[in-house]
């Protein structure tokens, strides 16, 4: 969970650094070239914290979860091994000439090291995807001796939660980076600190949104219905949903409850009858399998993912209200430059969407993980028998220092990315010298003939 905050930047950003710099190339607007360099500080240093919170993970496989390395390595080693040669490396390779080569390669050569940066950012976070959406439903294969056998790799790779999980999580990643685009943008505008520059980064993060967040909605509601079809368990345990709703009857979807596991009910319940049939099955009286029917011992816990689920859930109608918000303020004529600024309550909201779209992000994994439970491959292998035989004091004294060293890196992150932030782009700045580009101070003073101190 902690990691996770920083792929899904690296892969949304990436994307907006490629469109920014095409649009450099497209129009010779030199404005572009500077948000290309600001944006890629941030992108590199979440990068680097990516990189190190990432490692230790493949290493626990050998150590903690060794009983499941052995159980399911004949398909996870391979993918993650696809993962590290085909997607890391790529990344990695043309990384340097991205953040670095501004002036030491051709525009087309760096433009290519970005569509590669950005190539390898969205492979790395398919074949993770890919070998965990293996985990929620294994196929390719069979289980034998405690181990799985593998007899077809592409049906591996192309199981019946990998369409929607992948996706999901891709999209996810374009949404967060451009809420963290359009928060940040939002601040500068707040503070009428270079107003034109960042106006046009908000609105690019607008215009993009508009694609991307109703498209999440609609791949979360296919995530939900895969769900319905092959892990039961954790559609019952996502919607509190006890009891198996009689033919001829419809299940009704809880806007709220308070589960309790122990008696196999709710305490109390607010319903809308028939929704949860209408939802999974398109009929108002489809059949949903409650959860007793599933031994005690099969039952995922039902607080985290129910209560997961619902933020998930308000959240993203909230970030689709935002974007029709924005649109309004926007066609009324409030983006302009002159009026940007006073739109105080917008503004705040983008900026209070930058962490609350990290918060869904992390509530949708909690389903998707605590929702797998008691299976680390789901129907298969159970968590109980994928641990190490490591003594407890071991595993909570490692769990104590990983702790300290992530909170390190957080706040590290945080003193680098604020200081990053107030001390903004870099207008001094000149676009590479074989395109003759103009000096970026110049869009922010165009009648004003830059001076020398700043080298331009």
């Amino acid at each position: 969970m902690f990691h996770i905050l920083w792929p899904v930047l690296t892969i949304g950003l990436s994307l907006f650094l490629l469109i920014m710099e095409v649009a450099w190339l497209k129009t010779k607007d030199d404005q572009y070239y500077c948000h290309a360099r600001f944006w890629g500080k941030l992108f590199a240093l979440n990068f680097a914290i990516g990189v190190a919170t990432g490692i230790p993970l493949e290493f626990q496989f050998g150590t903690n979860w060794s009983a499941f390395a052995v159980a399911g390595g004949a398909v996870f080693g391979h993918l993650l091994g696809f993962e590290a040669a085909i997607a890391f490396m790529l990344e990695a390779a043309f990384l340097g000439i991205m953040l670095f080569g501004w002036s030491q390669v051709s525009p087309r050569m760096h433009l290519f090291a970005t569509i590669m940066v950005v190539l390898g950012s969205a492979l790395s976070g398919y074949w993770i995807m890919v070998a965990n959406s293996w985990m929620q439903t294994p196929t390719g294969g069979y289980f034998a001796q405690g181990r799985f056998v593998l007899v077809d790799q592409w049906a591996s790779i192309t199981n019946p939660d990998a369409l929607w999980g992948v996706s999901h999580m891709l999209f996810a990643a374009c949404e967060i980076s451009l809420f963290v685009v359009g928060g940040i943008s939002g601040w500068y505008l707040l503070k009428r600190r270079q107003v034109d520059f960042f106006l046009r980064s908000f609105k690019m993060a607008v215009v993009t949104a508009i694609l991307v967040v109703p498209l999440q909605v609609v791949l979360g509601d296919g995530a939900g219905r895969s769900a319905y079809v092959h892990q039961p368990t954790k559609l019952a345990a996502m919607e509190a949903h006890w009891d198996t709703n009689p033919a001829g009857t419809g299940a009704a979807w809880h806007i709220m409850a308070w589960p309790q596991q122990d008696r196999q009910r709710n305490l109390w319940e607010i319903n809308l009858p028939y929704a949860l049939s209408m939802l999974l099955t398109h009929s108002p009286t489809g059949k949903v399998a409650g959860m007793k029917e599933f031994p005690r011992e099969d039952q995922p816990p039902v607080w985290l993912p129910f209560l997961a689920f619902r933020i998930m859930t308000l959240l993203g109608f909230g970030f689709v209200i935002l974007l029709i918000w924005t649109l309004w303020v926007w066609r009324r004529g409030g983006l302009a430059a002159q009026w940007a600024s006073d739109q105080k309550s917008l503004l705040w909201s983008w900026i209070i969407a930058l962490p609350a779209s990290y918060l869904a992000m992390e509530a949708g994994w909690i389903v998707r993980e605590v929702g797998r439970q008691p299976w680390t491959i789901y129907g298969v292998v159970r968590t109980a028998h994928s641990a190490s035989q490591v003594p407890p004091s071991a595993v909570a004294t490692s769990l104590v220092l990983f702790a300290l060293f992530y909170a390190a890196l957080f706040v590290i992150f945080l003193v680098f990315a604020r200081a990053l932030i107030i001390r903004g782009p870099d207008l001094g700045k000149r676009a590479s010298a074989h395109r003759g580009g103009l000096a970026c101070a110049s869009i922010e003073k165009p009648g004003k003939r830059p001076g020398k101190r700043n080298g331009t």
